[in-house]
């Protein structure tokens, strides 16, 4: 599992560029909903193929969703999106 430092460091290798403030949104999500690197990790990835760029208020909201379920894999969290929130991935 990659931590959410490698994650974005891979994600800039790919030629994603995240202003400062999304990364600095992507750890206040993480600390504020205590979330895993993981599902923090799947919520970024989720909320780029859903909208496109980064939007802070979906990961957040994303990521408040999966914590309240009780998401805790990478693969229950797609299930779920797809399933729940109708987000297509």
């Amino acid at each position: 599992m990659k931590t959410v430092d490698d994650y974005l460091h891979d994600l800039q290798g790919k030629g994603f560029q995240l202003a400062d403030d999304a990364l600095g949104f992507i750890y206040f999500g993480k600390h504020y909903t205590n979330a895993s690197d993981e599902l923090v990790n799947v919520a970024v990835e989720m909320t780029l193929k859903a909208q496109k760029s980064f939007d802070g208020s979906f990961y957040l909201s994303l990521l408040e969703n999966l914590k309240s379920n009780n998401i805790e894999s990478r693969k229950e969290a797609i299930l779920f999106a797809k399933k729940d929130l109708l987000i297509s991935i």
